[in-house]
């Protein structure tokens, strides 16, 4: 059974750093493009960021490109973000997502296949 678990969510201060981490188990999604996407209260869920199967690639959204970095570890078969200089907007639950290619760093949710549960960020001005 395939299952993504995040990790990392919190409550911090405005300006502060938190570190989001995925793993996954029951399969090898190693090569395959990992993303992270976050729903915020009364919001439809939003792209967040995505790198290849490679990691090479990485795509950012506006709203956090510069404060957001996406890396992923192929050998735990997990992804991360690392986000800094949180702002009171970014509150909202992240989820980290596959998709079944290696090449692109998909921003839309229908070319995700596997999603984690979530993870809970709030950040307080």
């Amino acid at each position: 059974q395939v299952q993504l678990v995040e990790s990392g969510g919190g409550l911090v201060q405005a300006g502060g750093s938190l570190r989001l981490s995925c793993a996954a188990s029951g399969r090898a999604f190693s090569s395959y493009a990992k993303g992270w996407f976050r729903q915020a209260p009364g919001k439809e869920r939003e792209f967040v960021a995505a790198c290849s199967g490679s990691g090479g690639i990485t795509r950012y959204a506006e709203s956090v490109k510069g404060r957001f970095t996406i890396s992923r570890d192929n050998a735990k078969n997990a992804v991360y973000v690392q986000m800094n200089s949180l702002k009171p907007e970014d509150t909202a639950v992240y989820y980290c997502a596959v998709a079944p290619n290696s090449w692109s760093t998909p921003n839309i949710e229908k070319e995700y296949a596997w999603w984690g549960q979530g993870t809970q960020v709030t950040v307080s001005s």
